[in-house]
């Protein structure tokens, strides 16, 4: 299950080979803020395009929803009905309530911190797929897994309740998400999908009486490591999990396509015997391409503390610069013009080319020409063309690959 922000992150997760995808509609998600959330008025066309490419669609309605709000996420279960959306993902009594009025199917949030067997068979009326809590040990997973097994737990499609895990992204320091650290610093509450990531800071710790200064180990103490499970996704495979949800709808259509990609290249490995330890070494250097903020495998390890970042911000391994937009396409030829409105573009260089309908399109330049003639490099103002290997568009923006000095 890839996160998708906008359209370009919708086509990057379809490229990248997603199962599904989940997003999100106006302030009623955890990620209102820090995405490019889509209005009611999309959700027809984004249900179109998962159904052209065999994608199953799910709706996040996971904030607390107050009694003026109410009105408006009876709509919003309403549009997503009427398109055709699989499945609304919640946490809020009065989302799963009148979800299953609509005969929607449900899963339930990590926003719930479901961790016991009795809390999946009381969800259970409600939801056929659930999120467990993020604080739990793979073995505690395996365990509930067996218990559902065992006990024949069953939804509301009297199918047995599957159980999806996070796999890969950001995590928060507070329990499953339920962090009130924004609210108090800055009146943005994270748990109403506003967060301002007050715990991505570095902070000083100081004695008033003393005035000496507390020396920590780490200097972000309160800003977790990405989760990373790709060298124990055969072990979360094993334990009988049946969806794999990839956290990241702020990020960028790179980060949607590259670590969808990886996720589904190591599933195949793993379903036909050939995942090994040259493989995650490989994947691993992938993802670090992308936006990261260093990696650890969460909880699932039993691990007695988490890991922290050690930089603010990215450690990717590479960024991007943007130079321009498309002018034009030649699709006998496979050449795209492009108008260089910010720096220059040199041959050899790397680059990725996203857009709305195009999704992400990455590649060397073998060969820059202005006009008819084969040139070196081509500056900022000039229109110039290069051979790609998909088809772009006009509009769609240029941007320059570099290494990232970390």
């Amino acid at each position: 299950m890839s996160p998708v922000g906008s359209f370009e992150s919708l086509m990057a997760a379809i490229q990248g080979g997603a199962g599904s995808v989940y997003f999100g509609l106006g302030s009623m998600n955890m990620r209102s803020r820090s995405s490019m959330n889509f209005s009611p008025a999309d959700l027809q066309e984004i249900v179109n395009i998962c159904n052209r490419h065999q994608l199953k669609t799910y709706l996040t309605l996971n904030t607390v929803i107050y009694d003026g709000e109410l009105e408006e996420m009876r709509h919003f279960v309403d549009v997503a009905a009427q398109a055709g959306v699989t499945a609304i993902i919640a946490s809020d009594p009065a989302v799963l309530q009148y979800a299953r009025v609509r005969e929607m199917e449900i899963h339930i949030s990590t926003q719930c911190n479901i961790s016991n067997i009795e809390a999946v068979k009381w969800y259970a009326r409600f939801a056929d797929v659930m999120v467990l809590a993020r604080e739990l040990s793979l073995g505690q997973v395996k365990h509930i897994i067996s218990e559902i097994r065992k006990q024949s737990v069953t939804g509301p499609s009297g199918e047995l309740v599957k159980i999806e895990v996070f796999v890969h992204g950001a995590l928060c320091m507070a329990v499953s998400g339920k962090c009130y650290l924004s609210l108090h610093g800055m009146n943005s509450s994270a748990n109403r999908g506003a967060c301002l990531q007050l715990c991505r800071r570095s902070y000083e710790v100081t004695d008033k009486e003393t005035g000496l200064k507390l020396e920590v180990d780490n200097q972000y103490i309160m800003s977790p490591k990405d989760l990373n499970t790709i060298s124990i996704l055969d072990q979360i495979l094993a334990a009988g999990v049946g969806v794999l949800k990839i956290e990241g709808r702020g990020r960028s259509p790179e980060y949607v396509k590259t670590v969808t990609r990886v996720y589904r290249e190591a599933v195949e490995s793993c379903f036909d015997g050939s995942f090994s330890h040259q493989k995650t070494e490989k994947w691993n250097n992938e993802l670090k391409s992308v936006y990261n903020r260093g990696f650890w495998e969460g909880y699932y390890l039993d691990s007695p503390t988490g890991e922290w970042s050690r930089v603010y911000g990215s450690q990717a391994t590479t960024r991007k610069r943007y130079l321009g937009k498309v002018t034009n396409f030649f699709p006998k030829i496979s050449v795209a013009e492009v108008k260089l409105e910010t720096g220059a573009l040199q041959s050899g260089a790397r680059y990725t080319i996203n857009g709305p309908t195009t999704g992400v399109v990455e590649g060397q330049i073998e060969e820059i020409r202005l006009e008819y003639d084969a040139v070196a490099e081509a500056v900022k103002g000039q229109v110039c063309s290069f051979r790609v290997n998909e088809t772009v568009r006009r509009g769609d923006k240029l941007y320059l690959v570099e290494e990232n000095p970390i």
